[in-house]
């Protein structure tokens, strides 16, 4: 496959990824209210892991990606830490002005690293579909495989900052009680995946 062809490839796939929602999406609408630049921020912290780990997967490490053992223990600690989040959001949430409470005490960049980091589901996909495109682009060369890094966490950068713009410049039309609807609604989002990620832990465990 040639370079550009292979560079829209990676656009596509990345978007795809990226634009599905999930905690870091509710994360990046949180702070996103608050600052127009969270969605930056957050895709910094979340390329801080990822460029590292784009690395390793390319010298190896997707067969322990897949080991149960190590899915287990992501999988735990993820579900805990997004349960902290949900904490801090109904705590934001139940605040007399919610955008002038902060929903964790971690900041943007922190948060997107952690969520990152705690996320089978990003693991996994890095192990699979990633580990396709990291393999790809090593064939490619050393350039193909720099620009395969860069151009995905580009489309990391473009989404998640269009998310917090978006949430920023859309408070102006909600009032306290829609602000805590919207709250509500990413923590449940959140919650949801929590529940997710420990249960699949537990049943790797007890199978």
């Amino acid at each position: 496959m040639a370079l550009f062809p292979f560079l829209v490839n990676v656009v596509a796939i990345s978007l795809s990824g990226v634009m599905a929602p999930g905690p870091v999406t509710a994360a990046t609408l949180t702070y996103g209210a608050r600052s127009r630049l969270a969605g930056m921020w957050i895709a910094i912290g979340h390329g801080i892991l990822e460029m590292p780990l784009i690395f390793l997967l390319m010298i190896g490490l997707a067969p322990y990606l897949k080991m149960d053992g190590f899915k287990v223990v992501v999988g735990l600690v993820g579900g805990t830490f997004l349960l902290w989040m949900v904490f801090g959001m109904i705590q934001q949430a139940r605040h007399p002005n919610p955008l002038a409470a902060a929903p964790t005490k971690a900041g943007p960049i922190a948060t997107g690293f952690a969520l990152s980091a705690s996320s089978p589901y990003f693991l996994f996909w890095w192990a699979s579909t990633g580990l396709i495109l990291t393999s790809q682009a090593k064939e490619l060369g050393w350039l193909a495989f720099g620009l395969f890094a860069l151009v995905h966490w580009l489309c990391d950068l473009l989404w998640l900052t269009i998310l917090s713009l978006t949430a920023f410049h859309g408070r102006q039309f909600l009032n306290d009680r829609n602000q805590r609807i919207i709250l509500y609604g990413c923590g449940a989002v959140m919650a949801w995946f929590a529940v997710m990620f420990l249960m699949d832990s537990i049943h790797l465990i007890f199978r």
